[in-house]
């Protein structure tokens, strides 16, 4: 049986600072949460619908480190990795939050994190990177997926 090989590039802003931790074994491990927005227009109306998807990620070694002291909330990142699954549902986490309504979360083991845009929140072109972050949604903690 051949084996098979995925990858995922994902570009999104933080949606809170990194936090590090060590395992067992001394290694370090830093987790944050990357919202991923998506624009499309309605082909019917035009009325342009704006997305966001949320991921957990993971970064492991030398470069949780680099992650934990450089990132911070809104920045935004590229992230290359890898999704991981449930080990009993083979697929996203899922649950119900406290009204009753599903929710899954989407995992992500990176093996590369590159900042993008500048350490204050500047794309370069004057704009920040973060102005569309402050355009989602407030969720609450129930909400967010980890």
């Amino acid at each position: 049986m051949a084996s098979g090989y995925s990858k995922l590039l994902l570009i999104g802003n933080l949606g809170g600072d990194p936090e590090m931790r060590y395992v067992g074994s001394g290694q370090p491990v830093t987790n944050f949460a990357l919202a991923v927005n998506n624009n499309w227009t309605d082909q019917n109306t035009g009325e342009v619908h704006e997305t966001t998807a949320w991921y957990r990620v993971s970064v492991w070694g030398k470069q949780a480190e680099t992650c934990n002291t450089y990132l911070h909330k809104g920045r935004q990142v590229m992230v290359e990795g890898q999704l991981t699954f449930d080990k009993e549902t083979g697929g996203p986490r899922i649950w119900q939050d406290q009204n009753g309504k599903p929710r899954a979360s989407f995992e992500v083991k990176a093996f590369d994190v590159r900042f993008l845009g500048s350490a204050n929140g500047s794309n370069g072109n004057g704009s920040t990177s973060t102005s569309r972050l402050a355009d989602v949604e407030e969720l609450t903690e129930d909400e967010i997926p980890f």
